[in-house]
């Protein structure tokens, strides 16, 4: 409009005022190169072929230095020349943008993997050591694996390592509390016959047989704490029995001519091969499991009554059955009959007496050789113990 009034000193004062304004420089020039107006007059901007940039041209951050911008006049022979002002050129924030790209986003990120990460590692291990400090304060239930959740790492293995190991502790810890709780218990009818005995001796009362009496009550007690530290080691350590061969047949010859000694108010009828031959057993495991078998079917069997003993030979393993005539065991309890010092009810015993520690050091010493003990009644009455022995 100031163009085409014809009135250049107004013209000439509204550059003035837009270039103060924008701290930048504009003109108006011809197209023959004559600068009408203003004080552009770089004239490297001129080009051969146009003054400056269009307006539809895009603006880059990449400039030598600011764009020359060209808006031609629709009805004269000129253009209105601009320097584009610095904050209509793109990227003015640009260092402060690079810096927090550069320095700040990563460390923000860097520090929010940092509390991820640390919360990923610590706490799990914080976890593991609450039930760590629960275990040791006697919460022997306490296990860490179903905290972790669906992970799968090395904490989680550690978690069901710690669980195992939490397992296998109380397992053992319980397993000896009862035991010591038992045998006190088993203890103290043995000694306190032995001291009516000795006491009865002491006063010239029946002296000989109270003394065979005293005698027989230790070495009752004898075979208790032996029997109870043979399991207790068997429980706690699980040894490593040494590997040797043995004649099975001639181990159960053996136990059954002491058997036939100790009980000769009843009788023995076996079924045996000529030999059989354990390849990597144990002679001392097997003979004593075998012999508790035996003297415990003896020991409840009437008297003038017969325990059977019979040896099947399989493709990689031997069973030995025992069949007694006694009064059998409830059919819920022939698995808890192995459990140290189980007592079933009176009028399913010969004497009243628990099952001691025979069936549970037996089936312990049996299975640290590879084989396997399970107990059934029998339909004729009376209870088979069927002990399974691997060939090799």
């Amino acid at each position: 409009m100031l163009y085409h009034s014809a009135e250049p000193e107004v013209l000439k004062i509204w550059l003035h005022r837009l270039q103060q304004k924008e701290n930048t420089k504009a003109s108006i020039v011809s197209y023959d190169y004559e600068i009408i107006s203003g004080d552009l007059r770089e004239e490297s901007y001129y080009t051969e072929n146009q003054y400056g940039r269009s307006v539809d041209w895009p603006i880059h951050l990449h400039f030598d230095h600011l764009p020359l911008m060209e808006i031609p006049f629709e009805r004269a022979q000129a253009s209105f020349l601009v320097i584009l002002p610095k904050r209509m050129v793109p990227g003015s924030h640009w260092p402060v943008i690079r810096f927090v790209m550069l320095v700040v986003l990563p460390m923000v990120l860097l520090a929010l993997l940092s509390v991820l990460l640390y919360r990923h590692i610590m706490q799990p291990l914080s976890e593991l050591g609450s039930a760590t400090r629960q275990f040791s304060q006697g919460n022997l239930d306490v296990r860490v694996r179903k905290l972790m959740g669906n992970r799968n790492d090395e904490l989680s293995e550690l978690a069901e390592t710690f669980d195992q190991m939490a397992t296998r502790i109380g397992e053992l810890i319980v397993n000896q509390r009862q035991l010591i709780a038992d045998l006190s218990h088993e203890l103290r009818t043995p000694l306190t016959r032995m001291e009516i005995a000795v006491d009865a001796a002491k006063n010239e009362v029946e002296v000989e047989k109270n003394l065979d009496r005293a005698e027989r009550e230790a070495k009752h007690i004898r075979r208790l704490v032996q029997d109870s530290l043979t399991l207790a080691w068997l429980e706690n350590e699980r040894p490593e029995l040494a590997k040797e061969d043995l004649d099975l047949v001639d181990l159960l010859d053996v136990i059954i001519e002491d058997a036939r000694f100790e009980f000769p108010d009843k009788q023995i009828e076996t079924q045996f091969p000529d030999s059989v031959i354990l390849k990597n057993s144990n002679h001392l495991a097997v003979g004593q499991a075998l012999e508790n078998i035996i003297r415990n079917a003896l020991r409840f069997t009437p008297q003038g009554e017969k325990v059977e003993i019979e040896i099947l030979q399989f493709a990689n393993q031997y069973m030995v059955s025992v069949n007694d005539r006694g009064p059998g065991v409830p059919e819920e309890l022939l698995e808890t009959i192995f459990q140290p010092f189980f007592r079933v009810d009176k009028s399913r015993q010969a004497d009243g007496s628990s099952f001691g520690l025979g069936l549970s050091l037996a089936r312990r010493q049996i299975n640290t050789v590879g084989g396997s003990i399970t107990a059934s009644n029998r339909d004729q009455g009376g209870l088979t113990m069927v002990i399974t022995l691997p060939v090799k």
